[in-house]
């Protein structure tokens, strides 16, 4: 229990009064989670999530005693959050390993709660831990910004907010994500068109081809776009293989790679936080030109494009949406702006900016 929780029972208790008012919410397992009051002192099971709650606090990092470094912030976000909020690197770590967390660290920081995701629910150890750390009288609640986005990402972003004392502010960017979703939705709704087939490369290189999406993520972007993921019928899970000679053979009508600056080590498609244009451009220009891939239709007629990885974890994948929907559908969204999209969430929502390259054509 925080001094500042004690000491407010201890004044409601000498006046006779309730020491709190109790929050109660149903997290994405269908849990109840209750908590005495709004939230501020809290760790967060994946350490990117200081993003989202960036979406509906103006000060997310006063609110975090501890995270978990496994999914940690990228670098260039990291130094723009370090920028404003100094207070950043007194955050404590309570792991650091793939779903792993020590529950004795988050014992020690006695927090108000423990963020955890979806993910984290289907992990024996991970649950492990949440018992000892429930055992010990901290709430625990889960949400999901990745494994299906769209179903979860508002209910979570709502969740955190009612934990947090921000529904408000919640509810101000859920109507500006759902405007745009439905807009997609809807216009191609009341359209007769074709699904084109979509391949969806993810962590893209040209070397030991391909890694694509079969269910959740990426998957429900593209359908909600108004294309047909062709990995859904190659993988029942997340993500699955196949060879580049399946890729030729294929020959998909899109052909959409993602990367970020974890690729740069692997000679791979090179996007997100802190990535010039010019940077961009040269790695995807190498893959689409590398043997094999320039040989696909897609490659040929303009229709190969490649996309920030990172937008799967968080609300405003609603951009990449957008950008997809075009690339899809230009005659039916020419009038969509996804950049434009994006700098309204950085000015209206994020307390932070962060330069960057987030897509990238070759139609550029």
């Amino acid at each position: 229990m925080s001094i500042r929780r004690l000491a407010t029972i201890m004044a409601c208790a000498c006046l006779g009064l309730p020491a709190w008012a109790e929050i109660t919410v149903t997290d994405i397992l269908d849990r109840q989670v209750t908590i005495p009051e709004a939230a501020d002192r809290i760790v967060l099971g994946e350490g990117r999530h200081l993003s989202v709650l960036g979406l509906i606090h103006d000060d997310p990092v006063a609110l975090v005693a501890g995270w978990r470094l496994e999914r940690a912030l990228d670098e260039p976000t990291m130094a723009a959050y370090r920028a404003t909020f100094p207070a950043i690197d007194a955050i404590r770590t309570v792991g650091g390993g793939a779903r792993s967390i020590s529950a004795e660290s988050v014992i020690a920081l006695q927090p108000d709660l423990l963020v955890m995701s979806l993910m984290d629910a289907n992990d024996p150890a991970m649950q492990r831990a949440r018992e000892q750390i429930e055992a010990a009288g901290i709430p625990v609640v889960h949400v999901d910004f990745f494994s299906h986005p769209q179903e979860n990402s508002i209910p979570s972003l709502r969740i955190l907010a009612t934990l947090t004392g921000a529904g408000d502010r919640a509810e101000e960017f859920a109507r500006f994500y759902e405007e745009r979703l439905n807009r997609v939705r809807g216009r191609l709704a009341d359209s007769a068109i074709d699904r084109p087939g979509v391949f969806f490369h993810v962590h893209a290189a040209a070397q030991n081809c391909c890694s694509t999406v079969g269910q959740g993520v990426f998957h429900d972007f593209i359908t909600t776009a108004g294309g047909q993921n062709l990995g859904a019928t190659l993988t029942d899970g997340v993500q699955g293989n196949v060879s580049l000679e399946y890729l030729i053979g294929a020959d998909p009508d899109f052909y959409i790679a993602t990367g970020g600056t974890h690729m740069a080590a692997r000679g791979g498609l090179v996007l997100g936080s802190g990535v010039e244009a010019d940077q961009a451009r040269q790695t995807f220009d190498a893959l689409t030109g590398a043997p094999g891939f320039a040989s696909l239709s897609a490659v040929q007629d303009g229709h190969a494009a490649g996309v920030w990885h990172m937008f799967n974890d968080s609300p405003i994948h609603i951009a990449l949406i957008e950008y997809l929907a075009k690339t899809f559908h230009p005659d039916l969204f020419a009038d969509l702006d996804p950049a434009a999209t994006l700098a309204e969430i950085e000015t209206r929502f994020s307390p932070v900016a962060v330069d960057g390259t987030w897509w990238i054509d070759n139609q550029q």
